[in-house]
């Protein structure tokens, strides 16, 4: 039986010695992190994931889960050992193609999977990991808490930025997007949410059994299982199916605004391309569940029943996000820049204030109430947050917005508007980084000069000298 022991590179080549491995080693070892320029440990090197297949067993009361991932993946080169992050759990047994193989625990989060084989480079593989344990809440560099998040009845896995490593082992990096089926086991009487679409639920063995699919690229932070007491509501918005799951406390007061949903999709379709994934929705946990919104895939989280506005913000999130992904956590402002940009939109279409009126109140400090805030929107260039406790404040997201509208400004409706949709059809179910943005735009739109906009309000330190 295959067994966990800790074992440096050195103790690798000689187990492999003893075992009359022919050769020795040949190939390498996969890096422990794809040196992510603010969370450098995430991810892992040497192989691509395509597949996800995962079943989890969750008992809300001891908040115990069992869990089985199938992860079918492509070696990028000659691998004698790869990593996957694992944060806490214990972890019973690996395979790889359908053989034990050794593993070994180190560092916060890393799981080494020493095949008996070498992987070539080139070949596919399916590593299964059989793990169990009380999934941990992490805290994000920011203060805020992620990972496996108990509910008042059950749990609901939030994964930005690092959280999912906390209940499944896996590549865990925005630039490794893959597929995902989600099997969940639960007492009967609660429901397990998921993204993506519900392709069968059952009842065996006194247990109710989710099986979820997902056949667009997921970025592992945008995946989630929510377990609780829920009030299901399908319906339609146009050709997509609206799967909404809300917990009852919250059933009343989000109503009315869940039931806009098919109006923001048709609004949002039409400004920014066809919609990317196969449905739509929302999960709603209690207000104290969690204390954030996250646009998962197909259909986001809140804490909460939202208003429009936020509504707005994740479901924009999934053009902008979940299908133009970021290649590392330094591009956050290409998710929230553009969210936050289309909540502006979106009240400007519906009665608000006009974009310009935003931007203007932003600039002359009267948009928020109190003045740190006003002056936190300066505090660093959208494109360059300092840290990683910084990826989520006020000038990724609303001077992120504002690098947006001088776009705007510089070319003009017609071209700008066909940018937002260029770009999010160009790299639909992909990757980019802010580079990869600007020579869109200026191809978009080559007798601009947007050298000043790029390095007085994307790259450049402090408040710009003029609107």
């Amino acid at each position: 039986m295959p067994r966990s022991v800790v074992l440096g590179p050195v103790g690798l080549v000689l187990v492999c010695l003893l075992a009359g491995c022919e050769g020795g080693v040949k190939g390498v070892a996969g890096a422990s992190g794809v040196r992510d320029p603010y969370f450098p440990k995430a991810g892992n090197g040497g192989y691509d994931v395509t597949h996800y297949g995962i079943t989890l067993d969750y008992e809300p009361k001891g908040r115990r889960l069992v869990g089985e991932a199938e992860i079918r993946a492509r070696a990028e080169k000659d691998l004698s050992a790869f990593n996957l992050d694992l944060k806490g759990m214990k972890v019973r047994s690996v395979e790889v193609d359908g053989k034990s193989a050794r593993f070994n625990r180190s560092g916060d989060h890393e799981l080494t999977v020493r095949p008996r084989e070498d992987l070539q480079g080139g070949d596919s593989f399916v590593a299964v990991v059989r793990y169990e344990g009380k999934p941990e809440v992490i805290t994000d560099p920011d203060g805020s808490e992620e990972g496996w998040l108990p509910t008042e009845d059950g749990a609901v896995g939030l994964g930005e930025p690092t959280g999912s490593m906390a209940w499944f082992p896996g590549n865990h990096h925005p630039s490794d997007k893959a597929s995902y089926d989600i099997v969940v086991k639960v007492p009967e009487g609660l429901e397990a949410v998921s993204v993506g679409e519900l392709r069968k639920e059952a009842v065996r063995g006194g247990r109710a059994v989710f099986e979820w699919r997902v056949a667009e690229p997921v970025a592992s932070y945008v995946v989630t299982v929510a377990v609780g007491e829920f009030e299901v509501r399908r319906s339609r918005a146009g050709r997509l199916p609206v799967y909404v799951a809300v917990d009852p406390v919250e059933a009343a007061d989000s109503a009315e605004v869940l039931g806009r949903i098919p109006e923001v999709m048709e609004w949002a379709e039409d400004l920014f391309g066809p919609y990317p994934f196969s449905s739509t929705g929302a999960i709603v946990e209690r207000e104290d569940d969690a204390g954030y919104a996250l646009e998962t895939q197909n259909r986001p989280v809140f804490p909460g029943a939202p208003g429009v506005d936020l509504l707005v913000h994740e479901l924009v999130h999934q053009w902008y996000g979940n299908s133009v992904t970021p290649k590392s956590w330094r591009d956050m402002w290409l998710n929230e820049g553009f969210a936050t940009y289309a909540e502006w939109l979106w009240d400007e279409d519906h009665g608000g204030d006009s974009v310009q009126d935003v931007f203007d109140a932003l600039y002359e400090g009267s948009y928020f109430e109190k003045k740190a805030e006003s002056e936190g929107v300066w505090a660093f260039p959208p494109a360059r947050p300092p840290g990683a406790a910084q990826i989520s404040d006020s000038p990724v997201y609303e001077r992120g917005a504002m690098v947006l509208h001088k776009v705007r400004q510089a070319v003009g409706d017609e071209v700008f508007f066909g940018i937002l949709r260029g770009w999010a059809a160009a790299r639909r179910h992909g990757n980019a980084d802010t580079g990869d943005f600007t020579a869109f735009v200026e191809k978009a739109a080559p007798d601009v000069d947007f050298s000043g906009i790029w390095d007085d309000w994307l790259y450049g330190e402090g408040k710009p000298a003029s609107p």
